[in-house]
């Protein structure tokens, strides 16, 4: 879950509440990559520990928005700099160095994070603004634009479906429009499971993000449509669901250096967000819809 959001989501104050909890406090719990959204592993009976299934969580999103063969890159919600680095690094064979990224975040404890990182990688083309992609006036159109827990924070609880499709529609109009004639967006984002049910997100709203409102599919498919051709999505809810076990198992172990850090209520809500979470996950009330995009 990152960061990013329109001026009629959730503020900027509420995702720094949470996002600036700590930067060591997530350290805690979060693997080796300092990824906080769905890692993917190959299939059930994948054993591969979490930062290897966050690094092809990385690739995947770098492979399918083209932003491994691309000189430019967009990560929106770009949290501790992770996808950016990686697509400084890992370019496709034959393909040209990154010549500019741009990663947008609300949390300035992010952005200290994510920057030093960049120093400490060589000073690659890779700028972190704290700046909101519905603000963000590019120089130019960007050859990919990737977006992971984003999307998550665009609408509050009190939006309707009508209300929720047209801000979603004004993000796609944005993303359409910085990007390059048939370029690609990856989008990454939690999603209600059943278009139907009205699901009770308990400690998901209540305890961490009170002012963001899950979208459902067919919202985030009309919002796209002539924007976007869909031209790959999946559904890898229960990749998101072993994901938040093993943060919860993390937090568990170092639960001690936690409330030293950030006492014990906060450490509290978070071992209820978590465990709630991958109940939701493994039960279909909540899913993870990954999804390749390309520019009409």
């Amino acid at each position: 879950m990152s960061e990013q959001i329109t001026a009629t989501g959730a503020s900027p104050e509420a995702i720094r509440a949470h996002y600036d909890v700590g930067n060591d406090f997530y350290r805690l719990w979060l693997d080796e990559t300092m990824t906080y959204s769905s890692a993917m592993w190959r299939d059930e009976s994948d054993n591969a520990p979490l930062a290897d299934a966050q690094r092809r969580k990385i690739d995947w999103h770098l492979r399918n928005a083209g932003a491994d063969r691309s000189a430019s890159l967009l990560d929106i919600g770009c949290g501790w700099g992770g996808m950016l680095r990686a697509a400084v690094a890992n370019r496709a064979p034959g393909a040209p160095p990154l010549a500019r990224g741009v990663g947008l975040t609300l949390s300035d404890a992010q952005a200290e994070l994510a920057r030093a990182a960049i120093r400490d990688a060589g000073a690659p083309p890779v700028e972190i603004r704290v700046e909101s992609w519905a603000g963000h006036q590019p120089a130019e159109p960007y050859g990919s634009i990737i977006s992971v827990g984003a999307f998550e924070h665009f609408t509050k609880p009190k939006d309707d479906s009508t209300t929720k499709t047209a801000i979603y529609r004004h993000f796609f109009t944005r993303c359409r429009d910085m990007l390059a004639p048939d370029a690609r967006m990856t989008l990454q984002t939690i999603a209600y499971g059943d278009p139907d049910d009205k699901v009770p997100m308990g400690p998901l709203v209540e305890d961490i993000f009170p002012d963001s409102e899950l979208p459902r599919l067919p919202e985030i498919l009309a919002a796209a449509n002539g924007l976007f051709e869909v031209e790959r999505f999946r559904n890898d809810r229960n990749d998101y669901g072993r994901t938040c076990e093993i943060w919860a198992a993390n937090l568990k172990a170092r639960r001690a250096e936690a409330i030293e850090m950030v006492g014990k209520d906060q450490t509290r809500r978070y071992e209820r967000y978590l465990k709630f979470s991958a109940w939701g996950f493994f039960s279909h009330r909540i899913h993870l819809l990954r999804f390749r995009l390309k520019r009409r």
